[in-house]
């Protein structure tokens, strides 16, 4: 099942990549369209662009693994949600001082 999430994942990533190049050359042509702040703008797709790259690097890893999630890593419930328990008591305890 990982596998055709990862090969979806991927297209996706791939489409968002070239609307993000569409819309950066759009702008160093001077055509802004509708944006009024070319100069935010493009640093906004710059660092949409980067989270791409690191969600394809998150991606790739995923493959690696096979979708074990991590090799020797297990997610462990029960200690997620002891530790979320503990949280929430001390933010109840912080609340009630």
């Amino acid at each position: 099942m990982a596998r055709p999430l990862v090969t979806e994942a991927m297209g996706l990533l791939d489409q968002i990549v070239v609307e993000i190049h569409t819309a950066m050359d759009r702008l160093r042509k001077g055509d802004p369209g509708d944006l009024k702040d070319g100069v935010r703008v493009i640093r906004d797709l710059r660092a949409a662009l980067q989270i791409v790259f690191e969600e394809r690097a998150k991606v790739a890893k995923l493959k690696e693994d096979g979708g074990r999630g991590g090799g020797d890593r297990a997610l462990d419930l029960d200690a997620a949600r002891v530790e979320i328990g503990r949280r929430l008591a001390r933010l109840r305890d912080a609340g009630d001082g």
